[in-house]
């Protein structure tokens, strides 16, 4: 090689060196790259949709990521909803919306609390026709392509777009719900999301943390599965001492040709001998190794064993015991999806306020759920009953105001209330009864839903201290 080719080879090396650094530096790779409008606390990408594709074909194909999701949704959603709304337009307006065939919201509600826990994310598409009523679709969060957010904040979303492969369907960005911008004749977009961590856009699947431990447990269960299968199975050893090969062989045909049968008598000289080979195994090590991943699944799903098939004592104080923390988590969910339904029922109420007069206003909504557990709901009752007593005393000897009184009460009903706004309450429907005795007071609900009974004084008490209580607080 002489002094030239050295010096240009020399030279190449560099100009490949120089422009790999080129490309590395402008970010032109899929893996380890983020967007302008991506928190640093999110997923990228690429893992982002590898997690829930896996979470999808968990919930598909295994029984206990669809049992932990099922469970979800039963006890957040499976006693019904309950919506309490006024005036009375909003309120029909609203129960039309709801039993709407084209929304379908009694049994689309467990659809989307399935895809909550499913995905972490819940992306739902609002579109209103010309009239204001407005129809709802669940978009899958592996649809989403990106979120745009405010360049100062990203919990306050723009847009969402799309991946390529459904561009054909939407080119366009789908706006973010804006109520001060919002046009009741184009589409948008509300997202909510679970399990985010602080200064990120995307939630987390519920199923996330457990992906590795459910694989690992259905593997480990395949494996058992497939050695009891085998497990009576055997084969015959015969030892003797042959005089070639070729009579090895041979008696070796006339067994396969003739194998003994269960239960008959074989006779061997003392030159043959049988064993039987038949696998092995260890059932106690491998029930400590089935329980060990079980328990791993069940504390990242956050619920006890019991819930899973698989009974940790005889006791029925432990399994008790152990539902106590999994019944909060579920009232902690089903606290968020009554806040996104009511969320979502006024953004509908007030795209129809656009071309309604009668829904302009402030709208009175709350949607309320079926109680976790009714285990305790006599206790509690039984312990209000006596505590009424107890406190009427003291309120009576002017140790405890209305206000303590009218608390402690419901904090022993199991209920936390403004007890300050329910004696006003109590006061308005007392002088509104005073002053028109026959009819209804002025203060109930005009909605289209069931609204609670206000005796007048003459009446006789009920037996239920919690229906007679704001009649005594009145007095």
């Amino acid at each position: 090689m002489g002094i030239f080719d050295n010096f240009f080879d020399k030279t190449i090396q560099r100009l490949v060196r120089d422009q790999l650094a080129v490309i590395e530096s402008e970010n032109n790779f899929l893996i380890g790259t983020r967007s302008a409008s991506q928190s640093e606390r999110d997923r990228y990408t690429y893992d982002r949709s590898e997690i829930l594709e896996q979470s999808l074909e968990a919930w598909r194909t295994n029984p206990l990521a669809r049992r932990i999701v099922e469970l979800t949704s039963q006890y957040v959603v499976g006693g019904g909803l309950t919506l309490n709304c006024s005036p009375q337009p909003a309120a029909d307006f609203l129960n039309e919306f709801w039993i709407h065939r084209l929304n379908r919201m009694p049994v689309r509600v467990f659809e989307m609390c399935d895809e909550l826990t499913r995905t972490g994310n819940l992306f739902i598409l609002i579109s209103s026709d010309q009239a204001g009523m407005s129809y709802l679709r669940v978009i899958p969060a592996s649809h989403i392509e990106e979120i745009h957010s405010r360049a100062n904040d990203l919990e306050q979303p723009l847009s969402f777009k799309l991946k390529a492969s459904l561009e054909n369907l939407n080119p366009d960005p789908i706006p973010a719900y804006d109520p001060l911008s919002d046009a009741p004749e184009k589409p948008t977009m509300l997202h909510y999301a679970i399990n985010r961590p602080a200064g990120a856009q995307w939630g987390e699947p519920d199923l996330a943390p457990l992906l590795r431990w459910l694989a690992r447990y259905s593997n480990w269960l395949e494996d058992r599965a497939r050695l009891n299968r085998y497990r009576n199975a055997f084969l015959f050893v015969v030892q003797a001492k042959f005089a070639s090969e070729a009579a090895r062989k041979a008696r070796q045909t006339i067994l396969n040709a003739n194998p003994p049968k269960p239960g008959s008598i074989l006779v061997a000289d003392e030159n043959e001998t049988w064993k039987v080979l038949s696998p092995r195994l260890e059932s106690g090590d491998a029930k400590k190794d089935g329980l060990a991943l079980k328990k791993m699944i069940a504390a990242g799903a956050g619920i006890p064993l019991h819930f899973l098939a698989e009974p940790e004592s005889a006791t029925r104080t432990t399994a008790e015991a152990a539902g106590g923390p999994t019944y909060r988590r579920f009232e902690q969910r089903q606290e968020y999806f009554l806040w996104m339904i009511e969320d979502i029922l006024r953004v509908i109420a007030a795209r129809r306020a656009r071309l309604d007069a009668r829904l302009k206003g402030e709208i009175d909504l709350s949607v309320t759920g079926a109680d976790i557990s009714s285990r305790d709901n006599g206790a509690l009752s039984q312990a209000a009953y006596y505590m009424i007593g107890i406190l009427d005393d003291l309120r009576d000897r002017k140790l405890i105001s209305n206000v303590e009184f009218l608390r402690l009460i419901y904090r022993f009903f199991g209920e936390s209330v403004d007890a300050e706004s329910m004696l006003r309450e109590a006061a308005k429907q007392k002088d509104d009864q005073g002053a028109n005795p026959g009819g209804a007071p002025s203060g109930a609900s005009s909605g289209g839903f069931p609204t609670a009974k206000v005796k007048s004084p003459s009446e006789p008490p009920d037996e239920d201290p919690k229906k007679n209580l704001k009649d005594k607080i009145a007095t």
